[in-house]
């Protein structure tokens, strides 16, 4: 049996699952769909600049180490025990675990879904260019918070800025890096996380790099029993389901004329009320809140944040949008890949969204800078994403 590494530290999930408040009862799983490249923005503090957030700490943070590639990201009720890493670290194909605290948690008035970590080992489980940065993680141990580029521009938070962070007083923003688990959108260190009242050991990383992750999903859940929530990142499938095909969409697969009314007066109907980032209506929303709760109106099970829903249906291409389709863009520049904004075609080359703090929603001309597609959504596929 090949030697498997059991580190008990931290992780960064994806635009998957919906973390609980500290002390809560978990929320349900959702599914992420994505590798993204980053570069994280991050300066080195001052050495003579004193620690901004609670329970900083002056230990140097490690020296990278091998990377390990996140395939599954895993939550429980409870903390994770010995017993129970040993059960997942005896199925086939682990190579290697990292626990982490996961909770949503407020930072600068925001429910924002937050991890706390080991920057010394969970730097490992992120992609090379953000693994690789040492201010960044150095900057996380010594008490800052590294949030998503989303949440950063989008939701005001300045990089560098101090931001409250409730009875835990302030912490200072300090990198922008969008790890590749898109519903985290904050890393901060394990001594952050208590001061914060994470939960401890509640999440745990899982690389099966040479692993089916559906059928290890399945596994570890019958290990840990009931109450685990398991989504798949970075997911290892069979060859023909990791092949993007083209597929047929028969009669009957999208919104109907009567459908797509009653999404789109829903949605028009909330013009001027204001974005506030996690929202999700019916007085305030952010982009995906804006669009899960106007095609909600309609009977249409949407997911709830942009990547999912950008497997909502099948793209189309512009020239050929119509109202009701969706647009998405990739504005991260410390994460390409990401899609991180979501709008409603309109029609005439205008679009109505929700832009980011500070402003409202709104009707205006189509901005195809950075466009990452349009998709035509479909109820039955939208009902699938998980």
């Amino acid at each position: 049996m090949p030697f498997i590494v059991v580190t008990l530290v931290a992780v960064l999930t994806a635009d998957v699952l919906l973390l609980t408040q500290p002390e809560a009862a978990l929320g349900p799983a959702e599914v992420v769909r994505a590798t993204p490249r980053q570069t994280p923005l991050a300066q080195k503090r001052p050495l003579q600049q004193p620690s901004a957030g609670p329970a900083a700490t002056t230990q140097p943070v490690a020296p990278l180490s091998k990377l390990h590639k996140p395939n599954l990201f895993v939550l429980t009720r409870t903390p994770f025990t010995n017993e129970m890493l040993q059960k997942v670290a005896k199925l086939s194909g682990v190579r290697a675990l990292e626990l982490a605290d996961a909770a949503s948690v407020t930072l600068d008035g925001k429910r924002v879904q937050t991890l706390a970590v080991n920057p010394s080992t969970f730097r490992s489980y992120t992609p090379k260019v953000t693994a690789s940065s040492d201010a960044l993680w150095q900057n996380v141990a010594a008490g800052d918070v590294a949030v998503s580029f989303v949440l950063g521009s989008d939701g005001g938070l300045a990089l560098h800025s101090r931001v409250s962070a409730g009875s835990a007083g302030q912490l200072r923003i300090g990198a922008y890096a969008t790890t590749g688990f898109g519903a985290v959108d904050a890393v901060v260190s394990k001594q952050v996380g208590r001061s914060l009242g994470l939960p401890h050991d509640n999440a745990l990383i899982v690389s099966a790099p040479k692993a089916n992750s559906d059928k290890l999903r399945k596994k570890i859940i019958k290990a840990l029993g009931k109450g685990t929530q398991v989504a798949m990142v970075n997911p290892v499938l069979p060859q023909p389901q990791q092949k993007v095909t083209q597929q047929n969409w028969p009669a009957g697969s999208f919104m109907t004329g009567d459908q797509l009314t009653v999404a789109l007066k829903a949605a028009v109907s909330k013009l001027g009320r204001p974005y506030v980032w996690g929202a999700e209506g019916p007085e305030t929303f952010d982009c995906s809140g804006l669009v899960q709760w106007a095609y909600g109106q309609a009977g249409v099970r949407m997911p709830r944040v942009t990547h999912q829903q950008w497997v909502t249906g099948p793209q189309v291409p512009y020239s050929q949008a119509q109202p009701g389709d969706l647009l998405f863009w990739r504005n991260d520049p410390t994460n390409p890949d990401y899609i991180s904004h979501v709008a409603i075609y309109w029609g005439n080359g205008k679009m109505l969204h929700a832009p980011r703090t500070g402003d409202v929603v709104k009707i205006a001309p189509v901005s195809t800078r950075n466009l990452a597609g349009v998709v035509r959504v479909s109820p039955i596929a939208a009902a699938k994403v998980r």
